[in-house]
């Protein structure tokens, strides 16, 4: 399984820094067997995700891309509307059961728009932006991930 992890932080994009949520995710995904083609920060910009989103998928250059941040209420959070305009079907499930699952910790979760959906045989999968939050949602939904992946290439 391969895939790639955009951390929608445009700050960090533009310093070219790392950001802590996508090093937390990829030294998981490494730790399961999963090789992370890219880990890197991303300018919050609907259009620049979908177009990276289409390029990805449609290409078949990755099973599984996880984004971090850009997943609340406002305009610039703009993760959510490129995962719900870049898929072929959604997959509302996970992230309902990421927000209940969150609701333990605060309740701003209910702020929370995240979207799960595949286009061709690419899971992609919103993350908060928070390292803490963002592990231990993947820790959480890893085997339903691996599942659908899998089941890609039975097809």
């Amino acid at each position: 399984m391969r895939a790639v992890i955009l951390s929608l932080d445009t700050g960090a994009y533009k310093a070219k820094a790392d950001v802590a949520a996508a090093a937390s995710l990829k030294r998981m995904l490494e730790q399961v067997g999963i090789e992370v083609r890219a880990a890197k920060a991303f300018p919050e910009d609907k259009e620049m995700l979908k177009t990276v989103l289409c390029k990805l998928a449609d290409a078949g250059m990755v099973e599984l891309v996880l984004t971090t941040g850009a997943v609340g209420f406002l305009e610039k959070h703009c993760a959510p509307d490129a995962v719900r305009e870049t898929a072929d079907r959604l997959l509302p499930g996970i992230p309902e059961a990421l927000r209940a699952y969150n609701l333990r910790h605060t309740k701003k979760v209910i702020l929370d728009r995240s979207e799960a959906g595949i286009r061709k045989k690419t899971l992609m999968i919103n993350l908060p932006e928070s390292a803490k939050m963002a592990k231990e949602d993947l820790e959480y939904i890893l085997p339903e991930v691996v599942h659908v992946v899998d089941t890609f290439s039975l097809r």
